[in-house]
Protein backbone atom coordinates (compact mmCIF):
# COMPACT_ATOMS: atom_id res chain seq x y z
CA UNK A 1 0.00 0.00 0.00
CA UNK A 2 1.45 3.50 -1.10
CA UNK A 3 1.42 6.19 1.98
CA UNK A 4 -0.32 9.23 0.74
CA UNK A 5 2.59 10.92 2.28
CA UNK A 6 4.83 9.56 -0.65
CA UNK A 7 2.13 9.47 -3.34
CA UNK A 8 3.21 13.00 -5.08
CA UNK A 9 7.09 11.80 -5.69
CA UNK A 10 5.26 8.55 -6.78
CA UNK A 11 2.84 10.56 -9.31
CA UNK A 12 6.01 12.89 -10.28
CA UNK A 13 8.40 9.81 -11.51
CA UNK A 14 5.35 8.46 -13.20
CA UNK A 15 4.90 11.87 -14.76
CA UNK A 16 8.77 11.80 -16.03
CA UNK A 17 8.00 8.00 -17.45
CA UNK A 18 5.33 9.03 -19.89
CA UNK A 19 6.35 12.40 -20.40
CA UNK A 20 8.44 13.14 -23.46
CA UNK A 21 11.17 15.68 -22.79
CA UNK A 22 10.49 18.95 -24.51
CA UNK A 23 11.53 19.00 -28.03
CA UNK A 24 13.21 21.64 -29.84
CA UNK A 25 11.25 23.57 -32.40
CA UNK A 26 12.46 24.02 -35.54
CA UNK A 27 12.15 27.43 -36.94
CA UNK A 28 14.42 27.68 -40.10
CA UNK A 29 16.19 25.12 -42.12
CA UNK A 30 18.44 25.62 -45.46
CA UNK A 31 21.66 24.38 -46.91
CA UNK A 32 24.06 26.67 -48.27
CA UNK A 33 26.98 26.44 -50.30
CA UNK A 34 29.08 25.35 -47.30
CA UNK A 35 26.90 23.47 -44.87
CA UNK A 36 23.47 22.62 -43.40
CA UNK A 37 22.11 25.63 -41.14
CA UNK A 38 19.23 24.97 -38.60
CA UNK A 39 18.27 27.32 -36.00
CA UNK A 40 15.75 25.85 -33.44
CA UNK A 41 14.24 27.00 -29.95
CA UNK A 42 13.86 25.28 -26.88
CA UNK A 43 13.79 26.07 -23.25
CA UNK A 44 13.89 30.23 -23.69
CA UNK A 45 17.01 29.38 -25.94
CA UNK A 46 17.63 30.18 -30.15
CA UNK A 47 20.08 28.23 -31.33
CA UNK A 48 22.12 28.14 -34.90
CA UNK A 49 23.37 24.58 -35.52
CA UNK A 50 25.84 23.73 -38.46
CA UNK A 51 25.29 20.01 -39.29
CA UNK A 52 29.25 18.56 -38.63
CA UNK A 53 31.12 15.16 -39.33
CA UNK A 54 30.21 13.87 -35.69
CA UNK A 55 26.70 15.58 -35.37
CA UNK A 56 25.01 18.63 -35.10
CA UNK A 57 26.45 21.79 -33.03
CA UNK A 58 25.44 24.60 -31.94
CA UNK A 59 27.45 28.03 -32.77
CA UNK A 60 25.54 30.33 -31.18
CA UNK A 61 22.58 30.03 -28.70
CA UNK A 62 20.64 33.42 -27.29
CA UNK A 63 18.90 33.52 -24.23
CA UNK A 64 15.68 35.39 -25.40
CA UNK A 65 15.04 36.39 -22.30
CA UNK A 66 18.53 38.31 -22.04
CA UNK A 67 19.82 38.37 -25.35
CA UNK A 68 23.05 39.86 -23.88
CA UNK A 69 24.28 37.31 -21.96
CA UNK A 70 26.58 34.57 -23.28
CA UNK A 71 25.69 31.35 -23.52
CA UNK A 72 28.23 29.08 -24.18
CA UNK A 73 31.91 29.47 -22.36
CA UNK A 74 34.27 29.36 -25.13
CA UNK A 75 32.23 32.82 -26.23
CA UNK A 76 33.30 34.46 -23.15
CA UNK A 77 36.17 33.01 -22.84
CA UNK A 78 37.13 34.68 -26.20
CA UNK A 79 36.89 38.31 -24.23
CA UNK A 80 40.09 37.08 -22.15
CA UNK A 81 41.60 39.02 -25.04
CA UNK A 82 40.81 42.05 -23.30
CA UNK A 83 43.29 41.41 -20.21
CA UNK A 84 46.38 42.03 -22.40
CA UNK A 85 44.49 44.95 -24.89
CA UNK A 86 41.17 46.57 -23.13
CA UNK A 87 40.34 48.99 -25.26
CA UNK A 88 41.18 48.38 -28.75
CA UNK A 89 39.99 50.48 -31.78
CA UNK A 90 40.21 48.32 -34.89
CA UNK A 91 39.17 44.68 -34.25
CA UNK A 92 38.88 42.02 -36.70
CA UNK A 93 36.53 38.79 -35.97
CA UNK A 94 37.03 35.59 -38.24
CA UNK A 95 33.64 33.96 -38.40
CA UNK A 96 30.37 35.07 -37.37
CA UNK A 97 28.12 32.57 -36.17
CA UNK A 98 25.17 34.21 -35.27
CA UNK A 99 27.33 37.19 -34.60
CA UNK A 100 27.41 37.16 -30.52
CA UNK A 101 30.85 38.13 -30.19
CA UNK A 102 30.36 40.98 -32.89
CA UNK A 103 27.48 42.56 -31.48
CA UNK A 104 29.00 42.57 -27.82
CA UNK A 105 32.10 44.39 -28.89
CA UNK A 106 29.93 47.07 -30.49
CA UNK A 107 28.47 47.84 -27.28
CA UNK A 108 31.45 47.17 -25.07
CA UNK A 109 33.20 49.88 -27.56
CA UNK A 110 31.19 51.66 -29.63
CA UNK A 111 34.03 54.21 -31.04
CA UNK A 112 35.86 50.78 -32.54
CA UNK A 113 36.21 49.60 -36.20
CA UNK A 114 35.12 46.13 -36.10
CA UNK A 115 35.29 44.25 -39.31
CA UNK A 116 33.59 40.44 -39.31
CA UNK A 117 34.94 38.07 -41.80
CA UNK A 118 32.33 35.20 -43.05
CA UNK A 119 32.71 32.98 -45.85
CA UNK A 120 29.08 31.89 -45.61
CA UNK A 121 26.31 34.48 -46.90
CA UNK A 122 23.64 32.30 -45.96
CA UNK A 123 24.93 32.53 -42.01
CA UNK A 124 25.50 36.60 -42.37
CA UNK A 125 21.20 36.26 -43.27
CA UNK A 126 20.39 33.87 -40.36
CA UNK A 127 22.23 36.04 -38.23
CA UNK A 128 20.55 39.24 -38.93
CA UNK A 129 17.33 37.44 -39.24
CA UNK A 130 17.25 35.07 -35.76
CA UNK A 131 20.40 36.72 -33.87
CA UNK A 132 19.46 40.55 -33.56
CA UNK A 133 22.92 41.10 -35.58
CA UNK A 134 22.99 44.14 -37.72
CA UNK A 135 25.90 46.08 -39.22
CA UNK A 136 26.46 49.98 -38.55
CA UNK A 137 28.78 52.79 -39.81
CA UNK A 138 31.07 51.28 -37.04
CA UNK A 139 30.97 47.55 -37.84
CA UNK A 140 30.85 45.48 -40.84
CA UNK A 141 30.89 41.79 -42.57
CA UNK A 142 32.40 41.35 -45.66
CA UNK A 143 31.99 37.86 -47.15
CA UNK A 144 35.10 36.50 -48.19
CA UNK A 145 37.17 33.86 -47.04
CA UNK A 146 39.44 34.89 -43.98
CA UNK A 147 42.66 34.45 -45.54
CA UNK A 148 41.91 36.44 -48.94
CA UNK A 149 40.39 39.54 -46.35
CA UNK A 150 43.85 38.86 -44.44
CA UNK A 151 46.25 38.75 -47.58
CA UNK A 152 44.26 41.84 -48.99
CA UNK A 153 44.57 43.52 -45.36
CA UNK A 154 48.09 43.37 -45.27
CA UNK A 155 48.39 44.92 -49.11
CA UNK A 156 46.60 48.04 -47.71
CA UNK A 157 48.78 48.12 -44.95
CA UNK A 158 45.91 48.29 -42.32
CA UNK A 159 46.53 46.84 -38.60
CA UNK A 160 43.83 45.61 -35.93
CA UNK A 161 44.84 45.85 -31.78
CA UNK A 162 42.09 42.60 -31.43
CA UNK A 163 41.80 39.89 -33.69
CA UNK A 164 39.12 36.77 -32.85
CA UNK A 165 39.85 33.79 -34.82
CA UNK A 166 36.59 31.55 -34.37
CA UNK A 167 36.03 29.79 -37.66
CA UNK A 168 35.46 26.78 -35.63
CA UNK A 169 32.33 24.60 -35.76
CA UNK A 170 33.03 22.40 -32.81
CA UNK A 171 34.80 19.64 -35.36
CA UNK A 172 36.03 21.41 -38.15
CA UNK A 173 38.32 24.38 -38.33
CA UNK A 174 39.66 25.14 -42.31
CA UNK A 175 43.02 23.77 -42.42
CA UNK A 176 44.14 27.01 -44.33
CA UNK A 177 43.09 28.73 -41.60
CA UNK A 178 45.68 26.78 -38.83
CA UNK A 179 49.22 26.65 -40.62
CA UNK A 180 52.17 28.76 -39.87
CA UNK A 181 51.92 30.81 -42.88
CA UNK A 182 48.63 32.18 -41.91
CA UNK A 183 49.40 32.93 -38.25
CA UNK A 184 52.27 34.96 -39.27
CA UNK A 185 49.77 36.90 -42.00
CA UNK A 186 47.86 37.55 -38.68
CA UNK A 187 50.66 38.49 -36.50
CA UNK A 188 52.20 40.90 -39.79
CA UNK A 189 48.45 42.67 -39.36
CA UNK A 190 48.45 43.34 -35.70
CA UNK A 191 49.32 46.64 -34.60
CA UNK A 192 52.36 47.28 -31.88
CA UNK A 193 49.86 46.42 -29.06
CA UNK A 194 47.45 44.22 -30.83
CA UNK A 195 46.26 40.60 -29.54
CA UNK A 196 45.21 37.59 -31.41
CA UNK A 197 42.36 35.20 -29.84
CA UNK A 198 41.78 31.96 -31.19
CA UNK A 199 38.76 29.55 -30.72
CA UNK A 200 40.12 25.89 -30.93
CA UNK A 201 40.78 22.60 -29.88
CA UNK A 202 41.27 21.11 -26.34
CA UNK A 203 42.16 17.53 -27.11
CA UNK A 204 43.50 14.99 -30.29
CA UNK A 205 47.13 14.87 -31.45
CA UNK A 206 46.37 18.36 -33.72
CA UNK A 207 46.74 19.86 -30.26
CA UNK A 208 50.08 19.45 -30.41
CA UNK A 209 51.06 20.40 -33.45
CA UNK A 210 49.05 23.27 -33.63
CA UNK A 211 50.34 24.38 -30.31
CA UNK A 212 54.23 24.20 -31.70
CA UNK A 213 52.75 25.78 -34.80
CA UNK A 214 51.38 29.07 -32.75
CA UNK A 215 55.07 28.86 -30.16
CA UNK A 216 56.67 28.98 -33.63
CA UNK A 217 55.25 32.19 -34.68
CA UNK A 218 54.23 33.77 -31.42
CA UNK A 219 56.69 32.65 -28.71
CA UNK A 220 55.15 31.80 -25.68
CA UNK A 221 51.31 32.82 -25.19
CA UNK A 222 48.62 31.95 -23.13
CA UNK A 223 47.03 28.66 -22.94
CA UNK A 224 43.20 29.60 -21.73
CA UNK A 225 40.81 26.30 -20.50
CA UNK A 226 38.32 26.28 -17.94
CA UNK A 227 36.62 22.94 -16.63
CA UNK A 228 33.20 24.28 -17.94
CA UNK A 229 34.62 24.16 -21.50
CA UNK A 230 35.50 21.62 -23.64
CA UNK A 231 36.92 24.11 -25.66
CA UNK A 232 40.53 26.06 -25.09
CA UNK A 233 41.38 29.50 -26.11
CA UNK A 234 45.04 30.89 -27.42
CA UNK A 235 45.77 34.43 -26.39
CA UNK A 236 48.72 35.66 -28.15
CA UNK A 237 50.40 39.04 -28.49
CA UNK A 238 52.27 40.90 -30.73
CA UNK A 239 55.15 41.90 -28.66
CA UNK A 240 54.75 38.69 -25.83
CA UNK A 241 53.14 38.69 -22.77
CA UNK A 242 52.47 40.96 -20.13
CA UNK A 243 53.30 40.07 -16.57
CA UNK A 244 50.69 38.06 -14.52
CA UNK A 245 50.00 40.85 -12.14
CA UNK A 246 49.00 43.60 -14.86
CA UNK A 247 46.72 40.40 -16.29
CA UNK A 248 45.17 39.96 -12.76
CA UNK A 249 45.07 43.91 -12.33
CA UNK A 250 43.43 44.23 -15.82
CA UNK A 251 40.69 41.42 -14.97
CA UNK A 252 39.54 43.58 -11.73
CA UNK A 253 39.39 46.17 -13.82
CA UNK A 254 36.87 44.89 -16.08
CA UNK A 255 34.23 43.30 -14.04
CA UNK A 256 31.38 45.65 -13.66
CA UNK A 257 31.92 46.14 -17.89
CA UNK A 258 31.54 42.65 -18.59
CA UNK A 259 28.81 41.72 -16.33
CA UNK A 260 25.82 42.04 -18.43
CA UNK A 261 27.56 39.69 -20.49
CA UNK A 262 27.72 36.91 -18.01
CA UNK A 263 31.64 37.33 -17.70
CA UNK A 264 33.72 37.34 -14.64
CA UNK A 265 37.22 37.95 -15.99
CA UNK A 266 38.49 37.52 -12.21
CA UNK A 267 38.25 34.24 -12.58
CA UNK A 268 40.35 33.89 -15.91
CA UNK A 269 44.07 34.87 -15.14
CA UNK A 270 44.20 31.83 -13.00
CA UNK A 271 43.16 29.17 -16.19
CA UNK A 272 45.64 30.68 -18.59
CA UNK A 273 48.64 29.07 -18.44
CA UNK A 274 52.21 29.74 -19.94
CA UNK A 275 53.27 25.86 -19.66
CA UNK A 276 54.24 24.16 -22.84
CA UNK A 277 52.28 21.25 -21.91
CA UNK A 278 52.48 19.93 -25.41
CA UNK A 279 55.19 17.25 -27.61
CA UNK A 280 57.87 19.83 -28.91
CA UNK A 281 58.81 17.69 -31.48
CA UNK A 282 55.18 17.80 -33.68
CA UNK A 283 55.88 18.63 -37.01
CA UNK A 284 54.70 22.30 -37.49
CA UNK A 285 51.32 22.93 -39.78
CA UNK A 286 52.15 24.67 -42.34
CA UNK A 287 50.87 25.59 -46.27
CA UNK A 288 52.43 22.35 -47.66
CA UNK A 289 51.55 20.09 -44.45
CA UNK A 290 47.91 20.79 -42.93
CA UNK A 291 46.37 17.42 -42.61
CA UNK A 292 44.92 19.37 -39.64
CA UNK A 293 41.19 17.39 -39.82
CA UNK A 294 42.85 14.17 -40.37
CA UNK A 295 45.08 14.85 -36.89
CA UNK A 296 41.87 16.16 -34.99
CA UNK A 297 40.47 12.82 -35.99
CA UNK A 298 42.88 11.18 -33.47
CA UNK A 299 42.01 11.68 -30.58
Amino acid sequence: MIRLSVLPSVLLALLLLVTPPLQAAEIHREKSLYRNIVVKEADGRRCLLFSVQRGDRNQTCMDLQDPKRLVFPYVRMSFGGLLLNPNPARVLVIGLGGGSIPIALAELFPAAMIDVVEIDEAVVRVARQYFNFAESAHLKVKVSDARVFIKRALLQDRTYDLIILDAFTGDYIPEHLMTQEFLQESRDLLSEAGVLVANTFSTSVLYDHESETYQSVFGDYLNFKLPISGNRVIIAGRQGLPSDFVIKNQASRLVESLRPYGIDPRTYPANMSREKDWDRTRRLLTDQYSPANLLRGDD
